[in-house]
This record gives C-alpha cells, sequence and structure tokens, in this order.
C-alpha cells in the first residue's frame, strides 16, 4: 500500500544520520529525526505546531502530516518501541532499514557513551520491528547496507528509491556541511554526518574494540545473529534487483 509516510529504523552508529542529510539536501520530505526516542528520553516531541507526549499520538501526528505531503522519519533502535505504547508502528507508513557491521558500530557507540548496556547497540529492538513490519504486511521490509552506500552511493540510494517508488535525486548525493535544526538534541552524537558533504567513511580507530574489550566482544556476538538476519534480507533484495 502507498503511503507519504517513510520510516527508516537503524542502529545508533549506522549512518543513518548521514541518510537523513540526504533526505534532507532532497527538499521535497518533511524530515524528522529520532521522534521516538525523544519520547523516550525528554517524554515529547514536536511535530509541526504540536507536541506529542507518547508513541501513538507521534503516529496520529504523523500520519496527519504525510495527508498532504512526504514525511520521512529516521529513528534508532536502541529503545523498545513496540512494548512502550508504540504497538501500533508497523501498521502505519512504510517502514525500511539500515544496517552496519558491528564491528564497526559496537566500538564507535562505546566510545560515545562507555557507560552504554549491550542491549542499547539496537540490532535485537532492529530486527524485531523488521519482523514485526514483515508480520504485519507480508513482505520483508528494504534493508539498505550502509558498507555499500561507501562504496556505491548513486546505486545503493536509487534502488532504495526505486523501491519506495520516489524519484532518484542524484543532486542530493551531496551537501554543504554542517549541524542541522532537525538533530539538535543530539548533535554531538552527529559530528560526523555534520562535517560531511557526501557519503564517506570516518577514519577512526578506538582504543576499545570487539577484539580487545571482553564487554564489547559479548555484545559482538550477542547481536551478530540479528544483524546477519537483517543482511540476509538485504541480499535478498540485492538478488531480486539483479
Amino acid at each position: 500500500m502507498h503511503s507519504n509516510l517513510i520510516f527508516l529504523w537503524g542502529t545508533p552508529r549506522s549512518m543513518s544520520t548521514a541518510f537523513l542529510r540526504m533526505m534532507l539536501e532532497r527538499g521535497d520530505h518533511e524530515v524528522f529525526h529520532e521522534p521516538f526516542s525523544s519520547i523516550v528520553v525528554q517524554g515529547r516531541t514536536a511535530v509541526g505546531d504540536y507536541t506529542a507526549t507518547s508513541h501513538d499520538e507521534l503516529l496520529k501526528l504523523l500520519e496527519e502530516r504525510a495527508g498532504d505531503h512526504p514525511v520521512f522519519v529516521k529513528e534508532t533502535t536502541e529503545y523498545d518501541y513496540l512494548t512502550t505504547g508504540g504497538d501500533r508502528i508497523p501498521e502505519v507508513g512504510r517502514h525500511t532499514f539500515i544496517i552496519r557491521d558491528p564491528r564497526r558500530v559496537i566500538p564507535s557507540h562505546y566510545a560515545m557513551n562507555p557507560d552504554m548496556a549491550c542491549g542499547e547497540i539496537g540490532y535485537g529492538h532492529q530486527v524485531e520491528m523488521a519482523r514485526r513490519v514483515r508480520e504485519t504486511t507480508g513482505v520483508r521490509p528494504y534493508v539498505v547496507e550502509a558498507e555499500e552506500l561507501l562504496t556505491d552511493a548513486p546505486g545503493a540510494v536509487e534502488r532504495y528509491c526505486r523501491h519506495l517508488g520516489i524519484p532518484f535525486l542524484e543532486s542530493s548525493l551531496s551537501w554543504q556541511p554542517g549541524d542541522q535544526q532537525v538533530w539538535s538534541r543530539t548533535s554531538q552524537w552527529h559530528r560526523d554526518a555534520a562535517g560531511s558533504s557526501h557519503f564517506i567513511r570516518a577514519e577512526r580507530t578506538y582504543e576499545s574494540t570487539v577484539d580487545n574489550n571482553r564487554f564489547l566482544y559479548d555484545c559482538y556476538w550477542h547481536h551478530r545473529p540479528d544483524y546477519h538476519v537483517l543482511r540476509k534480507w538485504a541480499r535478498s533484495h540485492a538478488v531480486s534487483a539483479a
């Protein structure tokens, strides 16, 4: 079913904010940055002139916004929204997912938040959301691999747009660096996106990795099966498009 409301679900540190920056550059979608997690953290989130204080209220406001123009919502999956008032999420709009190798995600997340809990890395919540979407719609949701944005951004974005039935705008693949108001609540997490002008790998080394830190090692093996579930789905889209 066609809908003007598009969701992109990704773990933290999955390049989802860079993807949102590309959607901002398009200029043809109203863009929301992590409104569900804003409700979890702050107890509220702004949608136009209104304020939502629950996931269901947020969904209703997003549906209204998408009634007359396209809306894009990027959200991270460190929290479980489905069992905290968001059980209707899979029924609303069209849901897509972005994944990134947990060997890169986990050290990056830990460097930003050394007090993180293993579950906050987010692959478990992400795959559960994807499974619920599949159960609701009867089809596997579309999955983007972040690594493909680094090796073939035009191809990866074109395939994403084709799947959703929206125009592919090659001009949106580059932009002016700078912070964006839409992500101001969590701007400290988005320095790489703010400093970028296109999809590019941030060449960073981390003191703690999955190879030298037992906590990160255990987290990696905990989340690896869920990552590979969605990676298999991503590869199945690539095969079907070939």
